[in-house]
């Protein structure tokens, strides 16, 4: 395998890994980045995908204590079973909607234009959202949520299927704004990126099977472990940084990167289409 090869393998799972958890969206930084490495055909498109997986290992890692305790507890615990219930009610929004509109989106959606507005108008979102944030909040832990909540988080979570909007974004301001505290908001992303990232690793990986092979693994490894190593520090950093900080300076850093998008596509230095 080309050791340059695996050199930007590396800089794009740790492009992935400390951005996928933040609300700035890792769609955007991996097209962006993927275009200055000359990482951008279609096998790396499915690399893409492919290396939050490594990602959401460094969620479960963060969160095994929890997730190992309700597994234990899910067949007689009733907050265990609820808990469960809410993460896969979350998910399977975005479940559907994937499946009905993914293949549209990809084809109508991945301009500079709805890139750069997705950034742009989540940032003016998120100043929005920590104006109201204080005077709003009626859930404090993800254990106080009930079905109602984690539905309308999972519905919000598909916002993110406009490229530039973040996954982690759309949860946590989106559940923010609809009561959650910001540590809920946070947990309830991390918890509910779990199956939503692994799913999508998976399907994306099974669809497009046939342009990959045995030789790839290496450079399939070197991306998932970057990712896995850059994503832990990040989570833990994120969880410490939430408890004493707002997400203004993302909602400021993304309307940044908004005019980044235009002046790159602009300049006809990135290609901001699928």
């Amino acid at each position: 395998m080309d050791t340059v090869l695996l050199l930007k393998a590396a800089i794009m799972g740790v492009v992935e890994g400390l951005t996928e958890f933040l609300p700035i969206s890792s769609t955007g930084h991996l097209i962006l980045a993927g275009a200055l490495l000359g990482f951008d055909d279609a096998k790396a498109k499915v690399f893409d995908i492919a290396i939050q997986t490594g990602a959401i290992f460094a969620v479960i890692l963060v969160y095994w204590q929890r997730i190992r305790s309700t597994l234990e507890q899910l067949p007689t615990e009733r907050q265990a079973q609820r808990f469960a219930l809410n993460v896969l009610i979350g998910f399977l929004p975005a479940v559907v909607l994937g499946l009905l509109l993914g293949k549209a989106i990809k084809e109508h959606l991945f301009t500079p234009v709805v890139v750069a507005s997705a950034f742009i108008l989540g940032g003016f979102v998120i100043l929005w959202a920590e104006r109201r944030q204080q005077a709003a909040v009626r859930i404090q832990s993800v254990d106080d949520m009930g079905p109602w909540d984690a539905l309308k988080v999972g519905l919000v979570q598909c916002m993110a299927m406009v490229p530039g909007t973040s996954r982690s974004g759309a949860t946590i301001i989106g559940g923010m704004l609809l009561g959650l505290s910001r540590k809920a908001a946070t947990d309830y992303s991390f918890f509910l990126a779990i199956p939503t990232l692994i799913g999508a690793g998976v399907y994306s990986l099974y669809k497009e099977r046939a342009l990959l092979s045995a030789a790839d693994v290496p450079l399939f490894a070197v991306g998932l472990l970057f990712s896995f190593i850059s994503a832990w520090l990040c989570v833990r950093w994120l969880l410490r940084y939430i408890s004493h900080h707002s997400f203004v300076p993302f909602a400021w850093y993304r309307i940044g990167f908004g005019l980044v998008v235009l002046a790159t596509s602009w300049s006809g230095l990135v290609t901001w289409a699928e």
